[in-house]
């Protein structure tokens, strides 16, 4: 019986041991949320590097995200830091000013509209992140530089045939109206044509006042009346769609879901995969 005992007080101390044993001699590398972590993926595969995320992969965005000791430990413990930076991760400013010269900003230098952090979500926005990425990386742990500059180009040339998949799917779609609940989707819109008529929650999670929900509709009846057609709805699979299917109801537009890819079960081709969806969604509902 003091056996089992003494072997149960010894559990934790081997784990963390396993623990040290897996990262030891490797960069650590740490995203701040699971979209850069899906970049991560891919241009550090092979490298003699550990990855790892601060916010479970089933968060969404980090709007309401709150720092716990956990994060805390990791951020100290890690060599380098990824996060999307233009405002999207407020919660954690002042904790990296220690780490700064060591803090990789995805999307430093992206030419924004309204300050929306969202880049990652266009094509053209996760290219540019992922060739940001790797740069630095290349700069701050020059014993990979060579895997990540080779993962890195291979990623991006995977990104731009899904552009270019894309495009040719989208294209005839150009000009057409929809209607999105969060403010995630302006560079994806912008990349393909596509006119966000309105924007229904502005923040996550915040539902629409009775008042903001009778505006929207008599917006989209208008917009249905001019397009001769109903406006379709996009809501979020991380989100209620609670607000959508009130609006669907009283307008008429059909109710379907656009990923920003911000949640997942990992994978190299997670943000592909989700794109590719988003793809035949939208064929769907705009043919």
């Amino acid at each position: 019986m003091i056996r089992k005992i003494l072997m149960i007080l010894a559990l934790p101390v081997f784990l963390s041991s396993c623990s040290k044993k897996a990262t030891q001699g490797k960069t650590t590398i740490t995203a701040s949320f699971y979209p850069l972590f899906v970049m991560l993926e891919n241009i550090c595969d092979g490298a003699d590097a550990h990855i790892s995320m601060l916010a479970p992969s089933d968060t969404g965005c980090l709007h309401d995200y709150q720092l716990t000791t956990k994060d805390m430990q990791a951020i100290s413990k890690s060599d380098i830091i990824v996060v999307n930076g233009l405002g999207m991760e407020d919660f954690i400013d002042k904790v990296l000013e220690e780490k700064k010269d060591s803090t990789i900003v995805a999307g430093e230098g992206f030419l924004t509209v309204d300050d929306n952090p969202h880049i990652w979500v266009s094509i053209a926005g996760a290219i540019y992140e992922v060739r940001n990425i790797a740069d630095r990386l290349c700069e701050l742990d020059a014993k990979n530089a060579e895997i990540y500059s080779k993962n890195a180009e291979s990623y991006i040339e995977k990104l731009q045939n899904l552009q270019e998949e894309m495009h040719d799917s989208l294209d005839k779609a150009a000009g057409s109206k929809i209607i999105t609940f969060h403010e995630a989707f302006p560079y994806f819109a912008a990349e393909f044509n596509l006119d966000i008529a309105s924007v229904i929650e502005r923040e996550p999670g915040t539902a629409p006042s009775p008042k903001e929900l009778s505006d929207t509709v008599a917006v989209i009846k208008e917009a249905n009346e001019k397009t001769g057609r109903n406006i379709p709805l996009f809501a979020e699979p991380q989100y209620s769609g609670a607000s959508a299917k009130i609006i669907a109801s009283e307008t008429g537009s059909e109710v379907y879901e656009l990923d920003p890819a911000v949640t997942g079960n990992g994978g190299k081709d997670s943000y592909i995969e989700a794109m590719r969806k988003n793809m035949m969604t939208l064929k769907e509902a705009l043919q």
